[in-house]
């Protein structure tokens, strides 16, 4: 075989290993950061910045809160969600001591009637009550969103607790169980107050 038509043949052989290596090298292997940027839970909305992710928030809750921040930058859905566990935990705690001063600035109107109802109710009757938790509350965003003038937040608690209620009469009886509740806090934009209050408290599923 002529030596010029091995060189080329060489040659040939070279090319196409060549070719082949650069199409097993040359692709982008496994997940590229530009696509890590498209699936980022975090949502945002024209000139803000993405919001914060917070415990339980997904996607859609996340879009959400960013039109809640879009009228209100300073809403921070990590620290509303402590601002409210602890809420959550004084307002249990203080109903079942019928602490109405501690009840007052965390709950709207309507909601205190209700709960002054209960309270004079088991005054009536001289029962006592004290509740204790057993685990801190798990608390996950809902919904948070904007309605007319006012900030609204849905929370769902789940939360172990123990219950002791003592008669007017007889021995005391404790009680443990597991609740899982949506809590409905609101507040009025712009308002000189910054704080939120209990609207409304619904049943949930566990």
């Amino acid at each position: 075989m002529p030596i010029q038509f091995q060189i080329v043949m060489f040659a040939i052989v070279a090319a196409v290993l060549l070719f082949m290596l650069y199409n097993v090298l040359g692709k982008k292997v496994g997940r590229q950061p530009q696509e890590d940027a498209h699936l980022a839970p975090a949502a945002s909305v024209a000139g803000q910045a993405p919001v914060p992710a917070a415990p339980g928030m997904d996607a859609a809750t996340a879009a959400a809160v960013a039109g809640l921040k879009a009228r209100d930058p300073a809403f921070d859905p990590a620290r509303f969600l402590e601002g409210a566990r602890q809420a959550y935990e004084t307002i249990v705690r203080g109903y079942a001591s019928g602490d109405r001063e501690a009840l007052r600035p965390l709950l709207t109107p309507s909601v205190m009637s209700s709960f002054e109802a209960g309270i004079a109710a088991r005054e009536a009757r001289g029962e006592r009550e004290q509740t204790e938790f057993l685990h801190a509350p798990r608390a996950d965003l809902e919904l948070a969103t904007v309605r007319d003038d006012r900030a609204v937040a849905k929370v769902r608690f789940l939360a172990e607790m123990r219950s002791i209620v003592t008669p007017a009469e007889g021995e005391a009886s404790t009680d443990e169980r597991r609740t899982a509740e949506l809590w409905t806090f609101e507040r009025v934009l712009g308002a000189a107050d910054p704080n939120w209050a209990l609207a409304r408290v619904e049943p949930a599923s566990a």
